[in-house]
């Protein structure tokens, strides 16, 4: 497990500025300490994505094609240049990347945008 941060924070107080900041930016409430996520694992169009805090998204896409009597699988390894800020819990979960309209990079992902996860990675305490 992984202390909690944020990227772009020089130090514990400034990162918990800008996790409730995030947080606004979001409309969700931060969470409290004990209960802040470093990871998530997601489905989205077919494909299987990580969000982890301080990271670029990525994804990978397995296909199964039948061809001469054999069943082939085949794994595409996807990625987007989005890095994930900060992930707030709830029903759905929030995603906040650094891409518009915090910063002038396009993304394919709205922002921030919501996903229920089929996994969770919070960071310690």
């Amino acid at each position: 497990m992984v202390a909690f941060f944020l990227p772009r924070a020089s130090d514990d107080e400034q990162a918990e500025r800008l996790y409730d900041a995030l947080a606004e930016f979001a409309g969700c409430e931060p969470a409290p300490a004990g209960q802040r996520v470093a990871s998530i694992t997601f489905d989205a169009d077919g494909a299987q994505w990580v969000a982890a805090v301080g990271e670029p998204l990525t994804g990978r896409r397995t296909t199964q094609q039948l061809r001469r009597g054999e069943l082939l699988e085949r794994t595409e390894e996807l990625g987007s240049p989005s890095r994930v800020l900060a992930i707030y819990p709830g029903t759905p979960f929030l995603v906040v990347t650094d891409a518009q309209p915090i910063t002038p990079a396009a993304s394919e992902w709205a922002n921030p945008f919501t996903v229920t996860p089929s996994a969770v990675t919070l960071f310690d305490r």
